[in-house]
């Protein structure tokens, strides 16, 4: 199994450069980064773990440029957005975000997206909360078609431009793997349609019964195990489920990390990295 991070980079957390250097040296394949543009001060839509909202979540810094300047100074570590919300994202822009990013890494990116769950956040950047799965879904097949096509045009409800020619294309083809986050069932039944992969966040007792599902899923929908990665956050990792969750086909596990100065959060990815090491 392979072992990722994420965390949510602030300016009181660890910076996203000794981050990445700190995640290389000690052996992890991916650095995870989240994204919200703002957070919408009228908060009406409640956070979906309870209580009130983490601070990092009004702080946390851009994904692309905070994993660009990660992968300037790594040489193997995958650089992954988790999650990107392309409901919120023009696809044109995103796309060339996309591809540049995976030049820059020299084929490292890993392109996590979300639907999200702020609908005042969407609404702000003029998208609406009950059709954003839809819009979704024609955001990532226009930059699918962008990533492939010297002339990409798309023709959609929500997405739709003539032919254009856009540079960079990406590294990795036919594209980055395009790993779409969420729970079971829609989160699971999106990345069989138009993913390269599920990312679930574990919940202990729970997911390893939902996995079984995930693969017949796939199956009946003629998709091969080799053609879906399946990707498990983990806020609390357990070695005793990390290890069913690997003989259920998970490939990797991404250890969920606080937004901790260096000093706090060095002892935990020494800690995590040992773990890893012993469930191999």
């Amino acid at each position: 199994m392979k072992y990722g991070l994420a965390m949510f980079p602030t300016d009181s957390s660890i910076q996203p450069v000794a981050l990445a250097r700190a995640a290389e040296e000690r052996g992890f394949e991916s650095l995870w980064f989240p994204e919200h543009s703002h957070i919408p001060a009228s908060r009406r839509t409640p956070f979906p773990g309870g209580g009130e909202l983490p601070k990092m979540y009004y702080d946390v810094y851009e994904p692309f440029i905070s994993l660009s300047a990660a992968a300037a100074v790594t040489r193997t570590l995958r650089l992954a957005t988790g999650v990107c919300l392309v409901m919120q994202r023009d696809p044109i822009q995103t796309a060339k975000d996309v591809a540049t990013l995976d030049r820059v890494s020299n084929g490292r990116f890993l392109f996590g997206i979300g639907a999200g769950w702020n609908a005042e956040e969407m609404e702000n950047h003029g998208t609406a909360y009950r059709t954003r799965l839809s819009l979704m879904r024609e955001r990532v097949a226009a930059m699918k078609e962008i990533w492939t096509q010297s002339k990409a045009e798309y023709h959609g409800k929500f997405v739709n431009f003539d032919p254009i020619m856009t540079w960079p294309k990406p590294v990795q083809k036919p594209h980055p793997p395009v790993l779409v986050g969420g729970g079971w069932p829609g989160g699971a039944k999106r990345a069989i349609e138009y993913g390269n992969g599920w990312m679930p966040i574990h919940i202990p007792k729970h997911l390893l019964k939902r996995i079984p599902e995930f693969w017949q899923a796939a199956a009946d929908a003629g998709r091969s195990r080799e053609s879906l990665e399946l990707t498990v956050f983990a806020a609390l990792p357990d070695e005793k489920e990390l290890a069913a969750l690997r003989e259920n086909g998970a490939s990797r596990a991404v250890f969920m990390l606080p937004p901790d100065p260096a000093d706090k959060i060095l002892p935990r990815i020494d800690s995590l990295a040992e773990l890893s090491r012993r469930l191999g």
